[in-house]
């Protein structure tokens, strides 16, 4: 089956960039008609859609992280990577990976890393 695996500091402090990366494995990121995307949830929370890196190389950003937030990928290491910049004390949240068919919901998720942000 899919495996995907986070990765990245657990910890930033606030106006820095976080940086998560997912390794997928048993899978292909350009397989059509998946799309590998990040979902946070702020502790007491519920999940947040942050964006998403369609197997065609298209990209969708939720219009609340959209100034913030990037989202590339190497098909080379079969990995896709999170950059949230300028992270405040509301960032603080544990950060996933998921994999959906296009319009569907997710089907693999990663183990999900906590960052916590602390000046």
């Amino acid at each position: 089956q899919v495996q995907l695996q986070e990765s990245g500091p657990g910890l930033g402090k606030p106006s820095q960039t976080l940086s998560r990366t997912c390794t997928v494995s048993n899978g292909s990121i350009s397989a059509s008609y998946y799309g590998w995307s990040w979902v946070r949830q702020p502790p007491g929370k519920g999940l947040e859609w942050m964006g998403v890196r369609k197997y065609d190389g298209t990209i969708g950003y939720s219009l609340s992280l959209k100034s913030r937030t990037v989202i590339s990928r190497d098909t080379s290491k079969n990995q896709f990577s999170l950059q949230l910049s300028s992270v405040t004390p509301e960032d603080p949240a544990v950060y996933y990976c998921p994999r959906a068919l296009i319009a569907g919901p997710p089907d693999y998720w990663g183990q999900g890393l906590p960052v916590t942000v602390s000046s």
